[in-house]
């Protein structure tokens, strides 16, 4: 499972990276376009507008899973090590059913309705539901990163239990 873990992080991360490389390139045509063409392009608007939004999603994703989020963990800090294990489980598990109803089950509902009947994009002229697959696909990555660090959690209160 673990072969299987870091590999679903190293494609996520390629994938980030990638996206970040063509948002800078969409923009910087955007951008010569507009000021040095003096006519400025909606495709490349739209598509680094979407771009944005599958980055946001799963740079999202990347973020929680390597814990590069923001936390807040005075409190946290203060327990012995059991609760505060506890308390990190209590935060996965409902990382993980936040990503399970909004992010998978909202976004498949979000994916669906724009699928049939066909919603196109304005520039681009494609389904939006490509780019809104972003959101079920992100909230599945969560899961499974969240199912992960919970099994990892569980690991360590076994070894800190057999410790005491």
């Amino acid at each position: 499972m673990a072969f299987i873990h870091n590999l679903v992080v190293k494609l996520l991360k390629n994938v980030v990276i990638a996206l970040l490389a063509a948002i800078v390139l969409v923009v910087t045509i955007q951008v010569f376009s507009r000021f040095i063409l003096q006519s400025p392009s909606s495709i490349t608007e739209e598509l680094a507008r979407f771009l944005l939004i599958w980055i946001g999603l799963f740079g999202g994703a990347y973020g929680y899973q390597t814990n590069a989020h923001l936390g807040l963990d005075i409190v946290t800090n203060k327990l012995n090590p059991v609760p505060q294990l506890m308390v990190s489980v209590l935060g996965h598990i409902l990382i993980m059913m936040f990503a399970i109803v909004v992010m998978l089950s909202g976004g498949i509902s979000l994916v669906s309705l724009t699928l049939e009947p066909v919603q196109i994009s304005a520039a681009l002229q494609i389904k939006m539901a490509y780019i809104y697959s972003a959101v079920p696909i992100s909230g599945g990555l969560i899961v499974f990163f969240s199912l992960m660090k919970l099994s990892e959690i569980v690991s360590q209160i076994r070894l800190v239990g057999k410790g005491a």
